[in-house]
């Protein structure tokens, strides 16, 4: 019966993250959209399910995270839109595995972090900024790996640091989304996946 009810806890938590995720990715609450700059706290719910359900958990709502990104391909997001034109395929690859990894990898994280941390506190908040860390690294490295050559992304290469190496750019291109990103993730995320924690499953 505990076990049960351990599995049901599980499905109902990944329920609602899930329902938080679709949430934000189609309301205005998900994406603060400046030009082609957007800063997106998806991240969040996808890190605090890895923390609190597991590396497991992480990959289904980085999954459900990207796919929703994949999405916003389809008109609502100017650069991902402009990645569509070019090369769909390519594009689902930047938008999905990436977060898939993003969660997987967060989860790993966590359960790293929550050994090491005797009193049960850093653990969190270090979780949280690694994964926000993560899903710029994975997202920014596989946009360039798989669009940087096309004249879209050479435009903005141009403009924003002309004649630069690949690690330069990446740093002009996201710099302050990735430091907004990593900040209201390290906060917000480790607030609510402390408070989770009664409610993480023995492993």
């Amino acid at each position: 019966m505990k076990n049960t009810n351990s599995k049901l806890s599980v499905l109902i938590q990944l329920a609602l993250l899930t329902s938080v995720i679709l949430l934000l990715a189609f309301t205005p609450l998900g994406y603060l959209r400046i030009g082609l700059l957007e800063i997106t706290f998806l991240t969040i719910p996808v890190i605090v399910g890895a923390c609190t359900l597991g590396p497991a958990a992480g990959a289904f709502l980085g999954a459900v995270f990207g796919a929703t990104s994949f999405a916003t391909c389809f008109g609502s997001s100017a650069f991902g839109t402009a990645l569509l034109g070019i090369q769909p395929v390519l594009t689902f690859l930047v938008c999905v595995p990436t977060r898939i990894l993003m969660g997987f990898f967060s989860g790993l994280l966590f359960q790293f972090f929550y050994r090491l941390d005797k009193k049960k506190i850093f653990c969190y908040g270090a979780a949280c900024l690694s994964g926000a860390v993560l899903n710029t690294v994975f997202f920014m490295s596989a946009l360039v790996l798989c669009f940087g050559q096309t004249d879209f992304i050479q435009s903005i290469w141009n403009e924003l640091t002309p004649g630069s190496n690949v690690i330069v750019f990446i740093l002009a291109f996201v710099g302050v989304q990735g430091a907004v990103e990593a900040l209201v993730c390290g906060v917000v995320g480790a607030a609510i996946s402390k408070a989770l924690s009664h409610f993480r499953p023995e492993r």
